[in-house]
């Protein structure tokens, strides 16, 4: 029985250590972890070689210029001249809004500027006769001085020789007319002195007539200038497009009434850049003129090449409507991201460009 009992507790204790052994893993396994182990650390010290280099995030979308396209004169539409989302051209013509009342204006305004233009030929030809006119009524009156004088000179000598004769050769009647002679003779030739003085004036004269251009002249430019706030007025019934681009949110049909400043629609440039927003702790080595690999979601085999443009000088919450206020209550710091302007170099079809807000990831290689 001794026997049968140690025969059975060494079949047992051989037994555990075989279970024993079973368990632990060979050296072939261990030898292929280790060859796995040392695989990935290498894939990863690769990785990290090959990316070390470069920023990325998945916070960015497309951006460019979007404007409102909006009228300066009220009145019914009477022309629209695109669709919604179509392409347009610098200056295009793009919707009409019924001109007959400015029309109206600009030719009142066109009649004004000829009617002082005629005013202003007939100042000046009164002042070319006003040169030719004054100098020879001077001359006139100064001849009518030197004839008065001679008349007076002359009823002198008469009312002299009636008044130094005997009463007895002459009569009162023939006294009291040389009296009344000299007394007209003096009145004459008092007014031809005054008419003299008057006429002496040739250059105030001559000044008034010029100033009397110089306001036709000025009546002129008055004129001339509302021809112009009225031609700019009727310009205003032509709504045009300011730059390239593509009609958006068309809000405007064939005879609608619109007032100045009424939305129409919106025109989206064919100028498309790429907004990042990067994290404070990427922008460390980032600076403009690094290259940008760039995709897109919306479509994985469009590839695009692009530099940083510029970084903004401020965090987006920091020019958020409702900025952060870190002085009161608890502060929890944040990570905050900066925008950054991506401009694109290659990949992208000028004709046919991306939508504003698709999102994309970008790739920046930094120094």
């Amino acid at each position: 029985m001794a026997d049968n009992n140690e025969r059975s507790e060494k079949a047992e204790a051989q037994q555990e250590n075989n279970e024993t052994a079973s368990k632990r893993p060979g050296k072939k396994t261990l030898i292929i972890l280790g060859v796995v182990v040392v695989i990935m650390v290498i894939v990863a010290v690769v990785w990290w070689l090959l990316t070390r280099n470069e920023e990325t995030t998945d916070d960015a979308f497309t951006d460019g210029n979007a404007v409102t396209i909006a009228p300066k004169a009220a009145g019914y539409v009477t022309e629209l001249r695109v669709n919604d989302n179509q392409r347009v051209k610098q200056g295009d013509l793009l919707v009409v809004i019924d001109p007959r009342d400015a029309k109206a204006q600009f030719d009142q305004a066109q009649a004004q500027v000829g009617l002082a233009q005629s005013q202003l030929h007939q100042a000046q030809a009164q002042l070319d006769l006003a040169k030719v006119q004054y100098p020879a009524q001077r001359d006139q009156a100064a001849a009518q001085v030197a004839k008065a004088e001679a008349d007076l000179a002359n009823a002198r000598a008469e009312y002299k020789r009636q008044r130094g004769v005997d009463p007895r050769a002459t009569s009162q009647q023939n006294i009291d007319s040389a009296n009344a002679q000299l007394r007209s003779a003096e009145a004459g030739a008092a007014n031809a002195r005054a008419q003299l003085e008057v006429a002496n004036q040739v250059k105030l004269q001559i000044r008034a007539q010029e100033t009397n251009v110089e306001a036709r002249v000025r009546q002129v430019e008055q004129a001339k200038a509302q021809l112009e706030t009225a031609e700019l007025n009727l310009s205003y019934t032509e709504v045009r497009a300011p730059f390239d681009g593509f009609v958006t949110l068309r809000n405007v049909q064939l005879g609608s009434l619109v007032q100045a400043g009424t939305a129409l629609f919106s025109l989206v440039s064919t100028d498309v850049w790429v907004t990042a927003n990067f994290k404070e702790s990427q922008l460390e080595r980032m600076k403009p003129g690094n290259k940008v690999q760039i995709s897109v979601d919306a479509y994985p085999n469009l590839k695009l090449e692009g530099h940083i443009d510029s970084i903004q000088q401020g965090s987006g919450s920091r020019f958020s409507a409702f900025p952060a206020e870190n002085a009161t209550g608890n502060f929890v710091k944040i990570v905050q991201r900066v925008p950054v302007k991506i401009v694109v170099d290659k990949g992208l079809d000028a004709e046919h460009p991306l939508p504003l807000g698709l999102s994309v990831e970008p790739k920046v290689t930094v120094e």
